[in-house]
């Protein structure tokens, strides 16, 4: 007689952890079961979190990015493909943009670290980056515009009608993940050898944790999977009245899953039994079974 029950993990297993790399293992997982889950996660965290970049700069004395600086060996093209690679975590947790100036004088190699020292909002998470080699009686200026965004965004968006004359917009990498790989093995469970096991490895940047990064892909697709188990799911109808009802339904739902657990009428037990799961929003509580919730510590 078939098993009809899927056989899917209680839990993720955390086979290693730093702030730059993460190793994650699924088992037990349905045969095709791996791939679905593995690629998925895969996409969404090479290119839909959300992590901060520089997204564009003024240097004193240049027009445009193709000029050059005198006594600095690197024309303006090659530093900004260096500023692109800076990588930043937020000190500050409400500030999502910062104007950085900064004034590099008397010495030889202007580095990533030395923008450390202009702001207080960001950390500098790669200071040995080289920025630029110069002369020492070279005095470089500059303003950085650090911005909040998700995935890659090219240089064409971060451009402002009102940014000042000589404002070179540049192409942005905000996602915080440098690599994800995954591997899928047979696992046993009782007789059957078929199962899979899911290992998921992450390379990040040191802005977010790997554990965080993991966690903040699969709210993605559970936000997105959530529409298709929605009942009004229909064929869509050319009446508009229909559509924006539609439309206004969806919109609901959403700002429903966005409530925070705070401003709702709990207990403070079952608040803090839910916080120390860091289960925040409505969204993140719907996105555990009953069974996973009593297994939470109060």
């Amino acid at each position: 007689m078939a098993i009809l029950d899927f056989q899917q993990p209680d839990k993720v297993i955390m086979l290693d952890s730093t702030d730059y790399n993460g190793k994650f293992e699924f088992r037990p997982l349905e045969p095709g079961f791996g791939l679905t889950v593995g690629n998925a996660l895969r996409r969404i965290l090479l290119s839909s979190l959300e992590g901060f970049a520089i997204t564009s700069l003024r240097v004193e004395g240049v027009d445009h990015e193709f000029s050059t600086i005198k006594g600095v060996v690197e024309d303006v093209t090659e530093i900004v493909l260096n500023l692109k690679q800076v990588r930043f975590r937020r000190h500050i947790e409400d500030t999502d943009q910062e104007s950085v100036t900064v004034s590099v004088k008397g010495q030889k190699t202007f580095t990533a670290g030395d923008l450390g020292k202009f702001t207080s909002a960001f950390q500098v998470m790669n200071p040995d980056m080289v920025i630029c080699n110069m002369d020492e009686s070279v005095e470089l200026n500059l303003v950085l515009n650090i911005g909040k965004g998700r995935g890659y965004v090219p240089a064409e968006e971060n451009k402002r009608e009102e940014a000042p004359v000589g404002t070179i917009a540049i192409d942005s990498i905000f996602t915080p993940i440098r690599n994800v790989k995954y591997e899928i093995e047979n696992f046993r469970v009782e007789q059957r050898t078929d199962y899979e096991k899911l290992i998921l490895e992450l390379d990040c940047d040191g802005s977010v944790h790997p554990k965080q990064a993991l966690q903040e892909a699969a709210k993605i697709l559970i936000h997105h999977f959530m529409l298709f188990s929605d009942e009004k799911i229909s064929l869509e109808p050319e009446d508009s009245n229909v559509e924006e009802e539609f439309d206004e339904s969806s919109l609901h739902m959403r700002q429903l899953l966005k409530t925070k657990l705070a401003d709702m009428d709990l207990s403070v037990r079952a608040l803090n039994c839910l916080k120390a799961a860091d289960i925040d929003t409505l969204g993140d509580l719907v996105a555990f079974n009953k069974n996973d919730l009593l297994k939470f510590r109060n």
